[in-house]
């Protein structure tokens, strides 16, 4: 597979996949906890989510896509083969560990989680920059405020000044 015509590099990001045991709850955490929106679902096929996702039939898939800005959330669930529990991950599991998301209000945002089917590491809380949550299932999600970002440097893609 190549690039869309017009782009300028070979790969692009496309989205993050997330099973989850409940859509509605989850699409919920998301949308009034993290400020997501609905975007649009699918109904998968088994003869073609099955070979994908390795996964035997019956596979019963459906897919819920959300948005935040350009950033594409995707919820899936098996109701034909089922969720198999997960351990409860930490940070230096192998493999995906975390979303990061900037909030205007670490306070505001954090008082949804609860209500919301989630999870608040108390203990994570670095005085109100940054603390952790955990979704209705269990995932990791790091909450930080937008002066975060003051501590990255240029985008790759700024042109870097003179020397």
């Amino acid at each position: 597979m190549g690039a869309e015509p017009g782009d300028t590099e070979s790969v692009s990001f496309n989205h993050i996949g997330i099973c989850v045991g409940d859509l509605d709850r989850s699409r919920r955490f998301y949308e009034e906890v993290l400020g997501f929106h609905y975007w649009w679902e699918l109904d998968v096929p088994d003869e073609a989510s099955g070979p994908l996702m390795q996964i035997p039939p019956p596979v019963g898939s459906k897919a819920v896509y959300l948005v935040n800005g350009r950033f594409v959330l995707e919820l899936l669930h098996f109701a034909g083969a089922g969720i198999h529990p997960a351990p409860r991950r930490v940070m230096n599991d192998l493999g995906f560990t975390h979303l990061s998301v900037a909030v205007a209000d670490i306070s505001a945002t954090v008082a949804k989680v609860r209500p919301a089917g989630g999870e608040i590491l108390e203990d994570t809380d670095m005085g109100g920059r940054a603390i952790m949550v955990r979704d209705p299932d269990g995932q990791l999600v790091e909450l930080t405020t937008f002066g975060f970002r003051a501590m990255w440097p240029p985008w790759p893609d700024q042109a870097a000044p003179p020397a």
